[in-house]
């Protein structure tokens, strides 16, 4: 069977402050799970965000999405809400889960694929920092 299928990439950039925290938890517990990620006066990350969509291009435009329209849903979906917050506080998804990389990683997938056509296929890659980043789903 014949594989015409094609992935494209947009690569976005927020700043949010988070505080690791499981409230069933003592202080001293979450002092020792998360330690400096559980301040009690929250810390921040610059995110970079690439959203990862597949499928195939379709035979008028040549798009598998056009990225104009792609960039305005991350927009929308994600930096309007994310970016500049408080996550712990300022968003409704990380009232009760913790917000994790990979927590955050599965909102920003869930808000991005309720507004994809079920044909793409959806993948998000979040940086927390250089080095650590999460893939969802895996």
């Amino acid at each position: 069977m014949k594989q015409n299928k094609v992935a494209v990439y947009r690569k976005e950039h927020f700043n949010a402050a988070h505080r690791l925290h499981n409230h069933a938890w003592s202080d001293e517990k979450n002092a020792t799970v998360f330690g400096s990620c559980n301040n009690k006066n929250f810390h921040g990350h610059n995110y970079e965000l690439i959203v990862k969509v597949t499928g195939e291009p379709n035979p008028d435009t040549g798009y598998v999405l056009d990225l104009k329209v792609l960039s305005a849903l991350i927009k929308k979906e994600i930096l309007d809400q994310f970016d500049h917050k408080n996550l712990n506080l300022d968003t409704v998804y990380f009232q009760q889960v913790n917000p994790t990389a990979e927590n955050i990683a599965k909102v920003i997938y869930q808000l991005l694929r309720d507004k994809l056509d079920e044909q793409l296929e959806l993948k998000i890659f979040l940086y927390e920092t250089e080095r650590n980043y999460v893939e969802y789903p895996a």
